[in-house]
């Protein structure tokens, strides 16, 4: 990022109204009112641009109003990239492609890896509860599969500049979540000549109804204070469930998916010992080694939830990981 953001400030948990803090109010039908203001930024599909790689929005799904915002190197260089499928950041029920934040992150990552990254708009809750952006990620995979059995019916963007053998699956806090979810389902699929590769996890967003440590020691946290938290998963999960439940406790969706984890790709899992979920990270990541995926960690004692936004150092650092992960997989498979 090339700008430096002020986190929010510290609330007391005691003291704090939830609806307030994320700015967002709950109406009788049930939608959002979503007062949270965060800059949107137009796709660039053509030079000049000053943007690090050129954008532009594809529609995905018209029935559930879902598009793609793809982001392409320029220039763009003259090797077959990998494609990242993006899940945006929001517990679930905040931002799009388009948001600032995450239009500079996808745009500087395309440049850096270099890749080509597929940014998915998908549905929010509490208009479309869990697991409506779970199918949205799948239909974003049955694109990517798409275009890679039928080349020439394909995107030029992807046709002209995509290794379809070298697809990643990555996300940051739910859009972590979703990145799981979506490996999981994709398991049960032939996406050949598409191959996931790897899923990167940054901050991925899971919980439970037990408090975790790292939750009660930063219960009044600025970036995600734990009423906040319960809050978003409150609205998010199907009516009725608690956060238990197997989109939110890692141990709840072993308990389900069991064996089939041990099926996954390798994964790549960022963490930061500020963040208030962090432990819930490091259960993940565990539950995923003892099923014998090959699991990349960087968990580091600074930091907090969304660093990276705030922090250009952090925001680099983060970069060159995912960089080194994903070129660390894709030179295996080019062998």
């Amino acid at each position: 990022m090339s700008e430096t953001r002020t986190p929010p400030p510290s609330f007391s948990s005691s003291a704090m109204d939830p609806f307030d803090f994320l700015k967002i109010k709950l109406n009788p039908d049930g939608s959002l009112t979503r007062n949270y203001v965060v800059p949107t930024v137009p796709p660039s599909p053509t030079p000049p641009t000053s943007q690090s790689s050129l954008s532009l929005d594809i529609p995905l799904n018209a029935a559930a109003n879902t598009s793609l915002r793809l982001f392409l190197p320029h220039p763009p260089p003259t090797e077959k990239l990998p494609l990242i499928l993006y899940f945006h950041g929001g517990g679930f029920i905040l931002f799009h492609p388009s948001s600032a934040i995450f239009h500079q992150s996808c745009s500087s990552l395309a440049a850096s890896l270099p890749a080509v990254i597929a940014s998915l708009d998908y549905r929010l809750s509490p208009e479309h509860r869990l697991p409506a952006a779970y199918d949205d990620a799948h239909d974003a995979l049955l694109w990517a599969h798409s275009q890679a059995r039928h080349p020439a019916q394909a995107h030029p963007w992807l046709r002209d500049h995509v290794d379809f053998s070298k697809c990643f699956l990555m996300g940051s806090s739910a859009g972590g979540n979703i990145a799981y979810f979506a490996a999981l389902r994709a398991l049960d699929h032939d996406l050949s000549p598409l191959k996931i590769l790897g899923i990167v996890m940054n901050a991925p967003y899971f919980s439970g109804t037990q408090r975790s440590d790292s939750e009660l020691r930063l219960v009044n946290d600025r970036i995600l204070p734990l009423p906040a938290n319960d809050l978003m998963w409150s609205l998010s999960l199907p009516e009725g469930a608690d956060r238990d439940h197997v989109y939110c406790n890692p141990t709840a969706a072993e308990a389900v998916h069991g064996d089939k984890i041990g099926r996954l790709p390798a994964c790549f899992i960022n963490g930061y010992g500020g963040d208030p979920l962090v432990d819930k990270q490091k259960e993940l990541a565990k539950i995923l080694e003892t099923r014998g995926v090959r699991v990349e960690k960087r968990f580091v004692e600074d930091g907090y939830h969304a660093v990276e936004i705030f922090d250009e150092a952090k925001a680099l650092a983060l970069g060159q990981n995912i960089k080194n992960f994903v070129l660390s997989l894709t030179s295996q498979s080019s062998i």
